[in-house]
């Protein structure tokens, strides 16, 4: 009998995604795909969202069809809500809830349902070489467009996680920070990738602001303020850039150093989109000895959806 593989369906404000992977983990497709954004503008409403996920979905299917042809498909995840908590929900998720069900429905597969956020710390577990992890208590950052937490994180006994907030913004994530700012210097939506570029070009010295953490959390809102107060100032994209991406690593380094002076080390897992600018995933391992994943597996993707169904069936635990 050939070895079953499974598949994971997911949704998120921004990208439609679709994956397969072995009993292991191990990545056999990553198929993502970013809804399309207006030029000068800094996200998409439910409504429209929930249509682009509509029309991506069957296109990412067929692609993945060649794929997985003829093999045995143990089961399928798909993440239903952003994260585990009563409350959490967001229409956009609608679309591969309905599409992962159909398909479960079709070929008598079962179906995991996790949350997005689970889907994150999995992918990033699955990146860095350390999928083991998944059955002790650890420390996980999940830093992305609409999330900035620092998380303590155990199992939940059923593949899955359970975790707590102990950190992060009291006001925007760190994901608007940047898109913000990006937008403002003329980059397109979702900005992460093109202002990590611009600060790279930035070679002179950078304005720097020390960051306030009280209680593991900082407001990041008015380093928004500052930012495009200093692109004002000296007209200078490449500063700006460069003075947002120190800051925010700044920032993110001390609420962990506040964190673990407190309750102790374990290790510390980054997850999310932001999290894959190279300066924020360099500072995390040189002082922290984080796992970080790779750019496709920080951020949004199914990947980590698709091994917590097969965690879910037993494939790849002690």
């Amino acid at each position: 009998m050939s070895e079953r593989i499974y598949l994971g369906v997911d949704t998120s404000n921004y990208t439609t995604s679709l994956a397969a992977v072995d009993g292991s983990g191990r990545v056999i497709k990553n198929l993502r795909r970013l809804l399309p954004v207006g030029e000068g503008e800094r996200g998409l409403r439910q409504s429209d969202a929930l249509f682009h996920h509509t029309k991506q979905l069957p296109e990412l299917w067929r692609e993945l069809s060649p794929d997985i042809e003829g093999k045995q498909i143990g089961g399928i995840g798909v993440s239903s809500r952003p994260r585990n908590v009563e409350g959490s929900y967001m229409p956009c998720f609608l679309a591969g809830v309905s599409s992962a069900q159909a398909v479960a429905s079709a070929l008598g597969l079962p179906l995991t349902v996790v949350s997005h956020q689970c889907g994150h710390l999995m992918a990033a577990l699955v990146s860095a070489g350390r999928p083991e992890l998944a059955d002790t208590p650890f420390t996980a950052y999940h830093v992305s467009g609409g999330t900035t937490e620092l998380l303590s994180v155990r199992p939940s006994g059923d593949g899955a996680f359970l975790c707590e907030i102990v950190g992060g913004t009291r006001d925007i994530s760190a994901g608007q920070l940047v898109d913000r700012v990006g937008v403002a210097l003329g980059l397109s939506f979702p900005a992460g990738p093109a202002l990590e570029r611009l600060a790279a070009s930035f070679g002179g010295r950078v304005r720097r602001r020390r960051p306030t953490v009280s209680d593991c959390r900082v407001n990041l809102s008015g380093i928004e303020n500052l930012a495009l107060s200093l692109y004002r100032e000296t007209e200078d994209a490449a500063h700006t850039a460069a003075f947002v991406l120190t800051h925010l690593r700044d920032a993110l380094s001390e609420i962990v150093a506040s964190y673990f002076a407190e309750h102790g080390e374990t290790p510390l897992l980054c997850a999310g989109g932001v999290m894959s600018a190279e300066m924020l995933r360099l500072e995390m391992q040189r002082r922290f000895g984080a796992y970080t994943a790779e750019p496709s597996l920080s951020s949004d993707n199914a990947v980590g959806v698709a091994a917590l169904a097969a965690r879910r069936a037993g494939e790849g635990r002690p």
